[in-house]
C-alpha cells in the first residue's frame, strides 16, 4: 500500500449499482491495450497507438499505480477511471499552487451510452470527496467532445475557463465536494 498526499493506496473496491472500481489486475492487460490501440476511444486524447508496439511496452499489469481505477463489470473490464495530479506546467489551474487532482476517463466503445462513466466517476468522486473533504477536482476535455462535455455538466463540474492545448479548443471545469456528483 502507498500513500496519495494523505490517502492510503489503493482503496478497498468501490461497489456501485452496477460496477465495481478497483486496483488493475493482469487479466485487465488486454482491455488496457484495446483502449490505447482503438481510434474511437482516443479520437480526443491524441490519436491511437499501434497496438503490436502497445504488446510490447505495456506491462504485465498495467495502469497499477495510485490514482488509477478500473472499472469492473461483471467481472471483465469496461474502463479506467483516473484522478491524478494536474501537472503544474500545463495550462488550467484553480489552485495557486496548481497540482489539483484531475478526473480522467476512458471506456471501450462497448460500454459507451449506458451510464457506465457517469456511475463510475461519480462514484470516484465521492471517494475522493471523503479522502480529501473540501479538495477540488478539476476536468479538461476538447469542446469538441460532445459526449465528454455532457458528462462534466452531469457530475457538477463547472467551467472556470477554455484555451487551446494540443491543436484543439478545450474546456477546463471544477468540481467540489459541495456540488453533488450524478
Amino acid at each position: 500500500m502507498t500513500e496519495v498526499g494523505l490517502i492510503a493506496w489503493p482503496p478497498a473496491p468501490i461497489r456501485t449499482e452496477r460496477l465495481v472500481l478497483r486496483e488493475s489486475e493482469a487479466r485487465d492487460r488486454a482491455a488496457f491495450i484495446d483502449l490505447s490501440a482503438s481510434p474511437e476511444v482516443r479520437t480526443y486524447l491524441g490519436g491511437s497507438r499501434p497496438r503490436d508496439e502497445l504488446e510490447r511496452v505495456v506491462p504485465e499489469v498495467p495502469g497499477r499505480r495510485p490514482g488509477v481505477f478500473v472499472i469492473d463489470l461483471d467481472g471483465a473490464m469496461i474502463g479506467v477511471v483516473t484522478l491524478e495530479r494536474r501537472d503544474a506546467d500545463r495550462p488550467g489551474h484553480v489552485r495557486p499552487d496548481a497540482g489539483e487532482a484531475e478526473l480522467g476517463y476512458t471506456f471501450l466503445p462497448q460500454a459507451w451510452g449506458l451510464g457506465y462513466a457517469t456511475e463510475a466517476c461519480a462514484a470516484a468522486l465521492d471517494w475522493f470527496a471523503e479522502a480529501r473533504p473540501g479538495e477540488p477536482v478539476v476536468l479538461c476535455t476538447q469542446t469538441a467532445n460532445d459526449r465528454s462535455m455532457r458528462l462534466a455538466a452531469k457530475l457538477g463540474f463547472t467551467e472556470v475557463e477554455r484555451f487551446e492545448e494540443h491543436g484543439a479548443e478545450q474546456w477546463f471545469g471544477v468540481w467540489s465536494s459541495a456540488t453533488p456528483s450524478g
